[in-house]
């Protein structure tokens, strides 16, 4: 026992020393740098696309193999490289984009670092071959794993082509992390994708394993180019979002084309930014489209949103990210409040109200048969219950005949109203004033004053673009929030004294969080303390939920369960919304619910004056439009 613990003693005493510092050779620096810039071939496409930019080309041709794996070839008819200069186009940090430390300040090219072309080259078997304007004729110059051949005379039109093979052919650890051909082959196409919206007066044409995948003229402006990306189907889905604060050197200018909240996506693939012509994923505007959508669609769902932002070069870094994908503002909050400016601005002065998705069959003029699953009033109901964006659904038109002419024959005069007086124009002193203007429109005679209620759960009704199917309780429910955020904004919530506290539940360190909670519960009506270590006492709940009847039990449970789960933070102004929208939910009408015509026609007029009234404050559409269009299709009138 002693004898081992000498030897292992010994051995570590005798453990080498830190190997003494050295320079690396060229080689290995160049492989460095293509692990921090080229991650997969999609890397490469971006760094020569954006070359071919530069050098301002007005045509760009890739060509594909394997996904690039095996040939990522770029050609394009831009200024050229001259031949003197092949050498040093190949050599790390030599560019012709800057010159001093003070054009870092004001970039307004692609690409300014000159190490791409060195690391690509490290790293693959390489060819450039160029002509400028002023040459007779092209050169070319091969390069093998960082090992240049001579310049030698070659043929060649106008312009640069590089071809770049066998990726990673050096550095097989890297080329295993490489996923399928086709998984490369799409990630380069996304990125041509974005570097094509940018720059609509360029043709850009992508060659895949011999086959065009992508083919686009140059476009006259940014928005025929996006619509040949996207798809000219979604024209009328599109709004344009602008807005012009250039007037200094910090200034920022907006225009982009933002979807309708019907056809948000599962995830923000379909959202594109960019930055002075420079394609970016950025947080700071990926969160302000969010909360420019905040309540119209459902949580998980992302916008379809194309924005550009021209800016002065010295009010944002590009030079943060080794890749250039992320970008640094000297103002960040402004930013943010403009893009959430020019997005709401543009969302606020569009109707966004859905219309029913159909499906067309080839011939364009009769709408897809009904599922033989579907029938009845019950496939009527079912449908309206699903994701209104998924454009695959098809529409059961004889289901809603059967159920609006069922409806029809039933409807009756109903019982009293379940919206409390507060919504009907009869409210408390307390909010008489607040109410007054609105109760004033609801005497207004309105042309989609009388409709029809369905199942007591929907209300059927019109306007002058065809029928309107209005879920009463997503309604409702938004009212609901719009005035109670009004409300909270200058003074908290009205409360009332529980005759007996209401107990609840809590884990220990759900109390612990109670004295940082407080602000917020103090906003909303709720007073409440710890009881013991595993239990909470409502004292005071909000006047507006107990002549609701909303259990304050029940109430509280679930917003400590949001809070507990982080869903909420008490101190970020998402979290009081978050618990106004649950307010909301437990004090609408509930579907169900029997309204009376007065009642109907007063939610009606409350839909006209109510902000983002299209959806509830889940996001859920609280109205879906059939369109005369869609009508006539339906009746065979087309």
């Amino acid at each position: 026992m002693t004898h081992g613990s000498g030897t292992a003693a010994s051995e570590i005493s005798r453990s080498p020393s830190p190997s003494a510092i050295r320079a690396l050779p060229p080689l290995l620096i160049n492989q460095i740098a293509a692990g921090e810039v080229i991650e997969r071939p999609a890397s490469v496409l971006k760094e020569l696309v954006e070359n071919a930019i530069d050098a301002e080309a007005s045509r760009i041709r890739v060509e594909l193999e394997r996904g690039g794996i095996e040939l990522i070839r770029v050609t394009d008819d831009g200024c050229g490289i001259p031949e003197d200069q092949l050498i040093l186009a190949i050599a790390p940090h030599a560019t012709s984009k800057i010159a001093i430390a003070e054009d870092l300040d004001r970039i307004a090219t692609m690409g300014f670092r000159g190490e791409a072309m060195a690391s690509i080259a490290s790293i693959s078997r390489m060819s450039v071959r160029s002509r400028p304007p002023s040459a007779t004729a092209a050169a070319i110059i091969e390069i093998e794993g960082g090992d240049a051949s001579p310049i030698r005379p070659a043929s060649g039109p106008l312009g640069t082509t590089v071809e770049v093979r066998n990726l990673f052919f050096n550095t097989p650890a890297r080329r295993k992390f490489l996923r399928t051909p086709t998984t490369e082959q799409t990630r380069c196409k996304d990125w041509l994708t974005d570097l094509a919206l940018a720059r609509p007066g360029i043709a850009f044409q992508l060659v895949c394993d011999g086959k065009t995948a992508l083919d686009l003229a140059s476009a006259d402006g940014p928005r025929r180019r996006i619509l040949d990306i996207l798809g000219s189907e979604l024209e009328s889905e599109l709004i344009e979002a602008r807005l012009d604060q250039f007037d200094d050197a910090r200034g920022v200018t907006i225009w982009g084309l933002v979807g309708l909240p019907s056809i948000a996506r599962a995830t923000a693939k379909a959202q594109h930014v960019f930055i002075n012509g420079r394609a970016v994923r950025d947080r700071t505007i990926q969160h302000a489209l969010r909360e420019a959508y905040r309540g119209l669609i459902e949580p998980g769902r992302h916008p379809t949103a194309v924005i550009m932002l021209e800016i002065s070069p010295q009010s944002v870094d590009v030079n943060v990210h080794p890749a250039k994908l992320e970008v640094r503002f000297r103002d960040q909050s402004s930013v943010h409040q403009s893009v959430l400016r020019a997005v709401r601005d543009a969302l606020r002065s569009a109707d966004l109200t859905p219309a029913l998705p159909t499906k067309r069959s080839a011939s364009d003029t009769q709408i897809l048969p009904p599922p033989s699953s579907s029938s009845g009033s019950r496939a009527f109901v079912d449908y309206f219950r699903r994701d209104i964006s998924a454009s695959a659904d098809r529409l059961d038109f004889d289901a809603v005949r059967e159920a609006v002419a069922r409806a029809d024959r039933a409807h009756t005069p109903v019982a009293p109203s379940p919206i409390p007086p507060d919504e009907r124009g009869s409210a408390s002193s307390a909010d008489q004033q607040s109410t007054s203007s609105v109760s004033d429109r609801l005497l207004e005679p309105r042309p989609h004053s009388r409709a029809l209620q369905v199942h007591n759960q929907y209300l059927v009704t019109q306007d002058a673009t065809g029928l309107l199917l209005i879920d009463q309780h997503a309604l409702h429910e938004r009212v609901m929030f719009e005035k109670l955020l009004a409300r909270v904004t200058n003074a908290p919530l009205e409360r009332q004294r529980l005759l007996t506290p209401a107990v609840v539940q809590a884990s220990p360190s759900t109390i612990d969080r109670l004295d940082d909670l407080r602000p917020l519960f103090d906003r909303v009506g709720v007073a409440c303390e710890a009881l013991s270590p595993t239990s909470i006492a409502i004292h005071e709940f909000p006047t507006l939920l107990f002549e609701r009847r909303v259990d304050p039990v029940e109430f509280l449970e679930e917003l400590l369960a949001a809070l507990d789960a982080d869903r909420l933070s008490p101190n970020d102004e998402q979290a009081l919304h978050e618990v106004l929208d649950m307010m909301a939910c437990k004090a609408a009408i509930k579907a169900g619910d029997r309204l009376s015509e007065e009642e109907i026609a007063e939610l009606l007029a409350l839909r006209d004056h109510v902000e983002r009234s299209s959806n509830c404050p889940h996001g859920r559409p609280t109205t879906i439009r059939v369109t005369i269009d869609q009508l006539d299709r339906m009746f065979g009138r087309t």
